[in-house]
């Protein structure tokens, strides 16, 4: 009978281990058609983000155009490398397609999660999903419209005219140079503006509280202007204006992680009270 029994239990054995093995093929099975749709999401995107590069890059220099006014029309960008400008187009179409087809790829990832978690661990993740890309924009937005034209209003101060010196000194930027300088730019301020989001989510997580943030406020001052002389380009204009919406945005934080707080506080003690209801 002991022989028996442990055949048995091999049998059981093994069969737990086939399920398995099933279990985990489905999961990769899964896994491959989320990447392939992100991956035919991202290609689509490439390939119109290419299309329209030229259009894409004309709307990227138009502050330096509005920096050099009407003189503008005399000046001009240039490319000293032959395939230069065909890079160039293919790096800002990758660029574009990354953004655009980021909440798509986010989707993909969230229905590859999703199946795993609870419902409120659902319910907590799901606006951290939505707020990621809104908060990236809004980071190149405040690029766009606010920190490119006083970067390059202070560049160009450096240009001198024959009158001033025995030669002109002229600013004609490269176009790979110059889309480098705009892409760094706005991944270094559309990633400090995904601060109240991962700071949220840790408090949401109970990896930091309130109480924390506040005691190591200072600190995060520090930091703010550490990471704004890392990210951004070396002139204080440009490293000033990351820094401050840097400590603006912890200060947010801040406010989101009590909101957090409150809210866990209130699901413990209706928890609490569901518990002590008799049956």
């Amino acid at each position: 009978m002991s022989d028996e029994s442990a055949a048995e239990a091999e049998a059981e054995d093994e069969e737990s281990t086939e399920e398995g093995r099933m279990s985990l093929l489905e999961h990769l099975v899964e896994l491959r058609r989320r990447l392939v749709w992100s991956v035919i999401a991202f290609i689509i995107c490439f390939l119109i983000s290419y299309y329209f590069a030229d259009s894409i890059f004309n709307f990227l220099i138009e502050p330096l155009a509005r920096v050099w006014g009407s003189a503008g029309q005399h000046r001009r960008l240039i490319y000293t490398a032959m395939q230069e400008k065909f890079f160039t187009d293919l790096k800002l179409a990758f660029f574009v397609a990354a953004f655009l087809s980021f909440p798509v790829i986010a989707n993909q990832i969230w229905l590859f999660v999703a199946p795993g978690l609870y419902a409120n661990e659902k319910k907590a993740f799901l606006p951290f999903l939505f707020a990621t890309p809104f908060l990236f924009f809004a980071g190149g937005a405040f690029v766009y419209y606010f920190v490119l034209p006083v970067a390059w209003h202070f560049f160009a101060s450096f240009e001198q005219a024959a009158s001033a010196g025995p030669l002109a000194i002229e600013l004609e930027p490269k176009v790979d140079q110059y889309l480098s300088l705009v892409m760094q730019l706005v991944f270094a301020f559309g990633l400090c503006f995904e601060l109240p989001v991962v700071l949220t989510l840790l408090t949401r997580i109970g990896f930091v509280s309130v109480a924390t943030l506040r005691k190591n406020r200072r600190y995060a001052i520090v930091t703010a202007f550490v990471v704004a002389a890392v990210l951004s380009p070396p002139d204080p204009l440009s490293q000033l204006g990351l820094a401050l919406p840097i400590i603006l945005l912890y200060e947010i934080s801040i406010i989101c992680s009590r909101i957090v707080e409150k809210q866990q506080a209130r699901e413990a003690e209706e928890a609490e009270e569901d518990d002590e209801a008799p049956a």
